[in-house]
């Protein structure tokens, strides 16, 4: 699966390379508190944004290995599942349309503890954040996780749920 320029899998200096050459620009791989197998991330950012308001953040399993891409809502950029944009819509909208989507091509879809749109075969949580009075989607997405995590839920990054 891609998600872009990038393929799940890809080390942290390739995916480095990706990104920049769409402009985006990263600081260095950065240690993430410990969750199952994730232990680094690095978030990518525009040139002329602020250090804290990042675009994309990856997360990476050991050793080193892409595993996770968080698209924020307000700063990323858009993510398609077939006719289906991802990034910055109205998360009871969307998931909907997402569950119509899933369960056309015989998936499962679910809802996670936070009430989010979740269907682990394609690998995607929607996730809901604040933008400013109102709420809008936030896209996770993750490597087919068999031999690394259970759920979609083992799959997210502590810095993740910090994210509202």
């Amino acid at each position: 699966m891609n998600v872009g320029p990038l393929r799940f899998g890809m080390s942290h200096q390739q995916t480095v390379a990706a990104m920049e050459a769409r402009g985006v620009t990263s600081p260095t791989l950065q240690a993430e508190p410990r969750h199952g197998v994730l232990t680094q991330r690095a978030d990518f950012r525009a040139p002329t944004a602020p250090a804290w308001l990042p675009a994309v953040t990856l997360s990476y399993r050991e050793p080193g290995i892409l595993a996770c891409v968080a698209v924020d809502a307000l700063q990323g950029p858009q993510v398609w599942l077939d006719t289906l944009r991802l990034v910055g819509q109205v998360p009871s909208e969307l998931a909907e349309r997402v569950f119509d989507y899933v369960a056309e091509h015989g998936m499962s879809p679910a809802v996670s503890t936070e009430g989010d749109a979740v269907s682990d075969e394609p690998g995607f949580m929607l996730r809901a954040q604040r933008a400013g009075d109102v709420l809008l989607t936030r896209a996770f997405l993750v490597a087919p996780f068999d031999d690394w995590a259970g759920t979609m839920h083992d799959c997210l990054p502590s810095s993740e749920w910090n994210v509202r």
